[in-house]
């Protein structure tokens, strides 16, 4: 079945202000703030608005007006799609009654139900939803920090890290050499680490042909991993070598100064260095007190509640709840979870039991696509894998281009339900 929209859809504030929910015929509406305007979090405050009907006050803190979606961030890259087409705005949220608030949330007093906000606005909240996706461990990569990313960029939060990533890699010198230090589990995906070495590989392919590709794993293996492998021989020759953390993959410095990266002893200068850290749930998690010993936030796999605080939801990246990655797809089948189970506690509405669902669709070159995914029930443990599905390898050139298009109208039509 091809995805479309069909299928799918089924202004900072004046500091200091504390601001009091709206009154519907003489009473108080319960109020939900949603902390983070991405795949997850603007999907819940939509729904949340929809189907409560306005019922609710709803409230969506993001801090960038315009969002830019890791999800098809490495077909740009790849120079299949343009940047324009990854970024999504919030005017249709905020004509359905949801207040959109540009801005930062600093703080969340779990005790008074408040959140605080960069420009000192204060959010009262009977429930408060976090998806604030992902941050960096600091010391994961050695000899990196943020402090080095306009040098060795990340590119794994969507935005001017992707164009800065794609401008660097353009500007390679014939035959020069790209490294990516990818990973360690768990981490973000999309944008996939290995979708972006295929991408990268298509562009030095056309514009640099004789330059390579370091990819330094600490990983044994990774997901689609027979796919990649077939896909990057198939279409780039040996232009692509991977050094897993048999051949010192796991023992990796990198040198920003001098564009070095040293693996397991041995130096090698580098022309384009992409340093995906070690990572973990979002700033403002950790400030609220809801993350464990590992960094992300466990939640009951029935409804995405913190297991910590009752009055917490915790979507996407962040959230440690069992089987399902950390992708916009999951993200958005985990906030219509969440949305159902908070509208049935504070309006008394329905409750059905919750099914999520996650499809990652992965480009190895121009309209050669594949796919991986899942269906999921909550256990008393975690959310766990009920039924899954990977494209083969050796499949047809129609059947990959299929798989291509499929993700096309998926892309369109997540980002509506997103987006409205």
């Amino acid at each position: 079945m091809t995805l479309n929209r069909r299928h799918f859809l089924g202004s900072g504030l004046a500091a200091g202000l504390i601001l009091k929910a709206p009154e519907v015929l003489g009473q108080a509406r319960p109020r939900v703030v949603v902390i983070g305007g991405g795949a997850g979090g603007a999907t819940a405050a939509r729904y949340l608005a929809k189907d409560g009907k306005g019922a609710l006050d709803v409230t969506l803190v993001e801090m960038n007006p315009i969002y830019t979606t890791c999800f098809f961030s490495n077909l740009y890259l790849g120079g299949v799609r343009d940047f324009e087409s990854l970024q999504q705005g919030y005017a249709q949220l905020s004509g359905m009654g949801i207040t959109v608030i540009t801005d930062m949330a600093t703080g969340v007093d779990r005790a008074a139900r408040t959140v605080t906000l960069a420009g000192g606005t204060v959010l009262p909240y009977d429930r408060l939803i976090l998806s604030p996706g992902i941050d960096f461990v600091e010391g994961s990569v050695p000899g990196w920090s943020l402090a080095d990313q306009e040098i060795m960029p990340h590119a794994y939060k969507a935005g001017p890290q992707t164009q800065l990533l794609k401008a660097q890699v353009e500007a390679m010198p014939e035959g020069g050499t790209f490294a990516m230090i990818a990973p360690p589990n768990p981490y973000r995906c999309p944008p996939g680490p290995y979708e972006r070495i295929s991408m990268v590989a298509h562009v030095l392919s056309q514009k640099n042909p004789t330059a390579k590709i370091l990819l330094i794993d600490p990983k044994d293996k990774f997901s689609k991993q027979a796919l990649f492998e077939e896909g990057w021989a198939k279409h780039y020759g040996t232009m692509v070598e991977r050094i897993g953390p048999d051949f010192g993959g796991a023992n990796v410095e990198v040198r920003p100064g001098s564009m070095e990266i040293v693996v397991d002893g041995e130096v090698t200068k580098v022309d384009c260095c992409n340093v995906i850290p070690g990572q973990s749930a979002g700033q403002i998690a950790q400030i609220a007190g809801v993350t464990d010993d590992k960094g992300w936030a466990p939640v009951t796999p029935d409804a995405m509640k913190s297991k910590v605080d009752e009055n917490i939801y915790v979507l996407g990246d962040a959230s440690a709840q069992g089987d399902m990655p950390k992708s916009g797809f999951s993200a958005n089948s985990q906030a219509k979870v969440a949305a159902m189970a908070i509208r049935g506690e504070l309006t008394g509405s329905k409750v059905f039991p919750a099914k999520y669902s996650n499809t990652c669709w992965s480009l190895l070159a121009p309209e050669d696509g594949v796919k991986v995914g899942a269906s999921y029930e909550p256990t008393p443990e975690k959310i766990a894998s009920v039924e899954s599905f990977v494209s083969a390898t050796g499949e047809d050139a129609a059947l990959r281009k299929a798989t291509y298009e499929e993700s096309l109208g998926w892309y369109a039509g997540i980002t509506a339900d997103i987006f409205g």
